[in-house]
């Protein structure tokens, strides 16, 4: 049934992740198509892929976000069903309506559902609805600083400011006073317009009680072709830098089985009110202090610290969403069992994290048994400056969480890494930074370890 109703699948996607994709795809016994651009024709997943196809140059806009360029890539090859990985168009509610459109399977949730959630004021009004906790914020978009200054004073400070739409950080600001207020809602309004794009009354900008001491944690879900919900487990991911996530590990070391219990559930209610299908995330912060949780945001896509929940629950994500998408209904036993830790290994400076792309001379990744390395790289290959510059996700699965973390110092100092800049000795001072080794740590933590400047 796979092969007649999915193969062969393209997947509209670079790097680490079209590698991974790639290689359950071709398990299952269908055929893996890569498109790629100038930039990346020597990457190892196009030389993995049964077919690739050169979209265009190395600028994303001309290549990876190329959305007919995409579709004339399946088209031409015969793909029948399109999986996008994360990033790129992986959220864009039209290009998955047209993949339908074009009568191939969309591997992915429905263009509904990615319209529902892709904006954070509208995912979090129906989210409130469906009786999942929410922080207090605004309810419709910000579009000019007097009415983000009211609400402030309504919510009270201090106030988290961002983008009602984009994810990864982009225009993210904690606000204490009107003063910082004004700047950050600037910085917001600029990213809104440049990211999510301007609407004709303003920037779309969003402000919601700030949490001071927070976790990042996030729930697993998938949606069945039958309506059932699941919930696979949690993941932290509060080791961030500039809002962006650095390690992620599963379960949380920082909630109580109690809240997780509840996370789970509101997060199966998330999913049953949109309709959800397919794997996805919901995401919350967590009051460290109180042991209580909002939502947060929704990703309608493969998260990047996806391995985690796999090493714990043995299950195989990407195989999932291929299943759900041909129309099976898997019955799943779920119990997470373990410890997971992914460290995302960056071409980046490990102090002050500023990207730094280069040819790789050395690559050598580290073996052993519960290691786990997802890389989109090999020695030979150039880091360029025109992506984001993931290079590989090291992670390591062990009894518990202080065998996780034995094996994760034995990893990084086994991964070599010569050529670009790399965040691997970042990796290895967390690993031994007593507020992260006790699991008692929050979103700030890097900050810390950077004087504030993370």
């Amino acid at each position: 049934m796979l092969t007649e109703t999915l193969g062969p699948v393209l997947i509209a996607n670079r790097g680490e992740i079209a590698r991974r994709i790639i290689r359950t795809v071709k398990r299952m016994g269908l055929r893996a198509i890569a498109v790629h651009s100038e930039a990346d024709a020597d990457l190892p997943f196009v030389r993995e892929a049964d077919e690739a196809v050169l979209l265009g140059p190395a600028n994303p806009a001309q290549s990876y976000l190329d959305a007919a360029k995409v579709l004339e890539a399946a088209r031409a090859t015969g793909a029948r069903a399109i999986h996008p990985g994360y990033g790129f168009l992986s959220e864009n509610a039209a290009f998955a309506r047209a993949v339908v459109e074009a009568g191939m399977t969309w591997i992915g949730p429905s263009q509904e559902s990615i319209d529902r959630m892709g904006d954070k004021i509208n995912a979090r009004n129906l989210m409130e609805a469906a009786g999942v906790p929410v922080a207090a914020g605004t309810r419709e978009p910000v579009t000019d600083l007097s009415l983000a200054l009211r609400a402030a004073e309504s919510i009270g400070y201090p106030v988290m400011v961002k983008t009602a739409g984009g994810g990864g950080g982009i225009g993210m600001s904690v606000a204490h006073d009107d003063e910082a207020l004004a700047k950050a809602y600037e910085q917001a309004a600029r990213a809104a317009s440049r990211f999510a794009g301007d609407a004709l009354d303003g920037p779309a900008v969003l402000i919601e009680r700030y949490i001071e001491r927070a976790r990042h944690v996030e729930v697993q879900i998938l949606g069945l072709p039958d309506g059932r919900v699941l919930a696979l487990g949690e993941r932290d991911c509060s080791v961030q830098r500039r809002h962006q996530k650095v390690v992620e590990e599963s379960p949380s070391p920082g909630i109580t089985p109690e809240l997780r219990e509840r996370m789970l559930a509101a997060a199966v209610r998330a999913g049953e009110a949109v309709g959800y299908l397919g794997a996805g995330t919901v995401e919350c912060l967590v009051d460290a202090d109180a042991q209580d949780f909002v939502f947060l945001e929704m990703n309608t896509r493969l998260q990047v610290e996806h391995p985690v929940t796999e090493l714990v629950t043995g299950l195989d994500l990407v195989e999932l969403q291929l299943r759900v998408a041909a129309g099976e209904s898997p019955d799943l036993d779920v119990r997470p069992r373990g410890h997971a830790i992914e460290f995302r290994v960056y071409a980046e400076d490990p102090k002050r994290f500023f990207p730094g792309p280069g040819v790789i001379t050395t690559w050598d990744e580290p073996v052993g048994e519960g290691v786990r390395v997802d890389s989109g790289y090999e020695s030979g290959n150039t880091v360029t400056p025109f992506y984001d510059p993931l290079m590989a996700k090291l992670c390591v699965l062990g009894e518990d969480r202080a065998d996780a973390l034995a094996k994760g110092r034995k990893a990084v100092e086994a991964f070599a890494v010569a050529g670009p800049k790399n965040n691997l000795p970042f990796c290895a001072e967390l690993l031994d930074d007593d507020e992260f080794v006790s699991g008692d740590y929050d979103t700030a933590l890097v900050a810390r370890m950077r004087g504030g400047r993370a």
